[in-house]
Formats: structure tokens, C-alpha cells, sequence
């Protein structure tokens, strides 16, 4: 999946992620959340640049992830400025906490997981270090991802710890 991202023309990856923010931002989870969970985008991922501004203009709360490799969990802070953030292994960007305050889990409505791949059953396949998996073990609130079509497949295997995402927004609309 990775070498098929890597793969997408500019012209392809703007259209398709145009498509995949217009699904988000036109949708009754998007509406009515006041408090959303949303990561800092990374290369392969789809640009969430645009949500966090959206969710700004909009008045709405944004909460990025920390991750603590140590304990291998995330921490959502408020993120009200990209001031707030720091570059961390692997180049991440994420929040400095001395810049910011944390956001409790369940106070977030919405939660945009990131991943790779998908199933129908809302089953993902991330990056490989599991924070989303130990942080949805008791997340109660909705959980949506973005994903191409090209993303989904038919089956991917899972783990009883494995918890899936409630809706997929794709280029072509939702997945429940």
C-alpha cells in the first residue's frame, strides 16, 4: 500500500484529498462534534492541514496526539497554533507540551484514526506502533479515517485488541 501511495501523481493526491476533507467536512459527524482528535500529517498520510483550519474557522476545538514511545500511548493536547508544536523522532511534529494543555479523552467527540489500509468492517492496518490500538481500547466517542478506495480491501486479519474504526470516509463517500 505503501509503494501504491507512493505512486499517486500531485495531481491525484490533491484531487483525492479534496474529496476525502469536502465527505468529512460536509458530514453530520464533522457538524456536530465540538472537540476533534486529528494527527499532524505525515508524508503518506492525507493532509489534515485543511480539517485543523476548518475546525479553527469553525470555532471548534482540535486536539493532536503525543506520542510516549516508553509507554507506548498518546496524549491529545489543545493545538490552537503550529507555534505549539516540536519536531521529534522520525521527524514527527507534535505538540510541545510546556506549549499547551492536554485534552482528555472523552472529551473528544471525534476522533480521526490514521492508517494504511482498511476493511469494509472498519479494520486498519497503521504504521505499526500500535498507539491507536491501546488508546481505542477504552475510547467511547466516534472514530472515523480517511481513506482512497484504493485503501480498502476485502479482508484484513485482526486480533481480539484490535478495535475498528466506526465510519471510513473515502474518495467516494462513507463507510459505516
Amino acid at each position: 500500500m505503501i509503494e501504491k501511495l507512493e505512486q499517486l501523481s500531485t495531481y491525484e493526491r490533491n484531487n483525492i484529498s479534496s474529496q476525502l476533507i469536502n465527505h468529512l467536512l460536509s458530514s453530520s459527524l464533522w457538524k456536530t462534534a465540538k472537540v476533534i482528535g486529528v494527527t499532524i500529517s505525515q508524508a503518506l498520510e492525507w493532509s489534515t492541514k485543511p480539517i485543523i483550519k476548518a475546525g479553527w474557522e469553525q470555532g471548534k476545538t482540535i486536539a493532536v496526539p503525543k506520542c510516549y514511545p516508553d509507554d507506548k500511548k498518546l496524549v491529545f493536547y489543545k493545538f490552537t497554533s503550529y507555534n505549539q508544536l516540536e519536531v521529534v523522532y522520525y521527524n514527527l511534529q507534535e505538540p510541545n507540551p510546556e506549549k499547551t494543555t492536554t485534552i482528555d479523552k472523552n472529551d473528544m467527540d471525534l476522533l480521526i484514526v490514521p492508517g494504511l489500509v482498511y476493511d469494509k468492517d472498519g479494520y486498519r492496518i497503521g504504521f505499526g506502533g500500535g498507539y491507536y490500538d491501546r488508546f481505542l481500547t477504552d475510547f467511547r466517542q466516534t472514530t472515523v479515517s480517511l481513506a482512497s478506495r484504493r485503501q480498502i480491501v476485502e479482508e484484513i486479519p485482526y486480533e481480539s485488541y484490535d478495535i475498528p474504526v466506526d465510519h471510513i470516509i473515502t474518495d467516494k463517500g462513507m463507510i459505516k
